[in-house]
């Protein structure tokens, strides 16, 4: 991963007013290891790539954080904070507690997931290499990114499936979206059972 390429990122992210934003105002919440990430970055990049507003297809902005405190309440009231700090952006910001996710993810997508150990280890987790991308930003203002695939095929539209814990029909059903919304993306196959 080159710094040129971090830079670029990091610049096509911030066309995108809602980031700049986002990562200006987190800080406040007090929360621990915390990034914005999913697809108010990688969404934001494919909408600079094809000459679209740097908003468009953007459902919502993803805030992922880290405490070991695993209650509903305690993520309840992050989530009512951060609801209250970002109220003027006009964007649904979703603000999660990955020390949680594996209490209610096999519900909600039917397979089982381990308890994640960070924040970083949970985006290691998406459906697609080409979504693991986060930035986060200190009460200087001073940015971090996290990028363990590189920016490579995220500058060249391609959609490389993360068969770690995600299942096929979830990775079918973004990329299917996605193709859509963003018509320039390759979007590869999810790899057969051996």
């Amino acid at each position: 991963m080159s710094n040129h390429d971090e830079k670029l990122f990091l610049d096509y992210i911030h066309r995108n007013p809602i980031n700049g934003q986002i990562l200006q105002l987190a800080p406040q919440l007090g929360i621990s290891d915390w990034w914005l990430t999913a697809g108010a970055l990688f969404q934001t990049v494919w909408n600079i790539l094809e000459g679209k507003d740097p908003q468009a297809g953007i459902r919502d902005y993803d805030l992922f954080y880290f405490d070991a405190d695993t209650s509903y309440e305690a993520e309840d009231a992050v989530i009512q904070r951060a609801k209250e700090l970002f109220s003027s952006l006009g964007v649904d910001v979703e603000v999660r507690n990955e020390a949680r996710v594996h209490l209610w993810y096999e519900e909600h997508f039917g397979v089982p997931a381990v308890a994640f150990t960070s924040t970083s280890d949970a985006i290691d987790h998406f459906a697609a290499k080409t979504c693991c991308f986060a930035v986060t930003a200190d009460t200087a203002g001073t940015l971090k990114t996290y990028a363990p695939h590189g920016f490579k095929d995220l500058f060249a539209h391609k959609v490389v499936p993360n068969p770690i814990l995600a299942p096929r029909d979830i990775y079918e059903a973004k990329t299917k979206r996605w193709s859509k919304v963003w018509p320039s993306l390759t979007v590869l196959p999810w790899p057969s059972a051996s």
